[in-house]
């Protein structure tokens, strides 16, 4: 495996500086549009079994409403990575953020189950060409600890805008199931914003016409986008089975697990903002894999709430250390005409992970006989994949100088 530990040392901006705040704040919140379509509709989720319970497979089809659109983008964020380096990162991402408003609003006139779910994995198309654009163009438009920043704060917007966008589904679904629905509208408000404020990238120093695209890195990129899969499933543990784990405890109090839960997003918005202080040592993966693994194992032998909530805590900083720290290794290994498709791989690479995590939890729940052995072993694997980093980077150095 590549060495994920060490990027490149920087050489010359290959894109023009961008002035000014407003591009980064519609970077920052196109961001967090494939974060509503997984939070949202949570809460209104029974209300719409209970409407189609006549749909036979309705069961499975329900939940497939909120987790679809995580497995489209996933799975065609490299195709839409290719588009972005053939047709443009500004064009894309405005024509696919009309496209994000029109197929998440859809469900608001639809009868049929079956047709819903074929809109969410439309919105999941959707949702790849949005986050592959955005990340792209944080990296065409800023350098070293600028960019390094901007993808901390694209860590903590998503953070964040998890639990305002879980409140505003709850809210909304007093009207309804179809109601948050209307949310998705918002596209429709940031594309023309997107349209004339972000100016459309360009290499800083030109290339033939005629000039042949460079060869993509392959090598280059496979070792950070296989930790990256392992990185998301240690990302997604906390928020997606920390309500099991407590309810293992005895606790089933909803406001304890959403204290519990808007403790640990808040610890992942502090790593994220630890990240920009650090300025080049936040480019260390060993050290948030550490914090990571040492949660896990404190929620593994947690046989209280003090230490749960400790573990969590520990975890859920490492993880907002963690994801933009693997986002900038990524992106330094990446040039211009390049950086694309590099994304998109990425991207696909982080929400395959998400997907796979209750995956392998339950796996992992099945072979140990709970679920808190399972984070435990987990955390075990984390510590190994950080202790082990170090040595690879030496190992391949050596060759890396030949």
């Amino acid at each position: 495996m590549p060495p994920a530990t060490a990027a490149p040392a920087a050489g010359p901006a290959d894109t023009r500086a961008v002035t000014g705040g407003l591009p980064a704040v519609l970077l920052m919140t196109g961001s967090c549009l494939p974060v509503l379509g997984a939070v949202l509709l949570a809460p209104v989720l029974p209300r719409m079994q209970d409407h189609f319970a006549s749909v036979p497979g309705n069961a499975a089809l329900v939940p497939l409403v909120l987790t679809v659109p995580a497995l489209s983008l996933g799975l065609l964020a490299p195709f839409a990575g290719v588009v972005v380096d053939r047709l443009g990162r500004k064009r894309l991402l405005v024509a696919a953020t009309v496209l994000y408003a029109l197929f998440g609003t859809v469900p608001l006139w639809l009868g049929s189950l079956y047709g819903i779910v074929a809109s969410r994995v439309l919105v999941g198309v959707a949702e790849a060409a949005i986050m592959t654009c955005c990340t792209t163009l944080i990296g065409d438009y800023y350098t070293g600890r600028t960019r390094d920043r901007y993808l901390a704060v694209q860590t903590m917007c998503a953070s964040a805008s998890a639990t305002v966008f879980f409140l505003l589904g709850g809210a909304l679904g007093g009207a309804g199931w179809r109601a948050p629905f209307w949310l998705y509208a918002v596209g429709l408000l940031l594309a023309p914003a997107m349209a004339v404020a972000l100016p459309a990238p360009a290499p800083a120093r030109a290339t033939p016409a005629d000039a042949a695209p460079p060869p993509f890195p392959v090598r280059r990129m496979a070792g950070i986008c296989l930790l990256t899969v392992f990185g998301a499933v240690v990302f997604y543990t906390v928020p997606v089975e920390m309500s099991y784990l407590l309810d293992d405890l005895g606790e089933d109090s909803t406001g304890v697990i959403g204290a519990v839960t808007a403790v640990a997003s808040a610890a992942t918005v502090c790593g994220s903002v630890l990240f920009t202080r650090l300025a080049g040592r936040s480019r260390r993966l060993p050290v948030p894999l550490l914090l990571c693994a040492a949660g896990f194992l404190a929620m593994g032998l947690a046989d209280g709430l003090p230490l749960l909530i400790a573990g969590a805590v520990l975890n859920c900083v490492g993880t907002g250390l963690l994801l933009p720290t693997l986002l900038t290794l990524a992106l330094s290994r990446l040039d211009f005409a390049e950086r694309g498709r590099g994304t998109g791989l990425w991207t696909a690479a982080f929400f395959l992970g998400e997907f796979a995590c209750p995956l392998v939890l339950l796996a992992a729940r099945g072979a140990l006989g709970g679920l808190a052995p399972a984070v435990a072993l987990l955390g075990v694997a984390t510590a190994a994949v950080g202790a082990g980093l170090p040595a690879s980077a030496r190992r391949s150095a050596p060759a890396a100088r030949q």
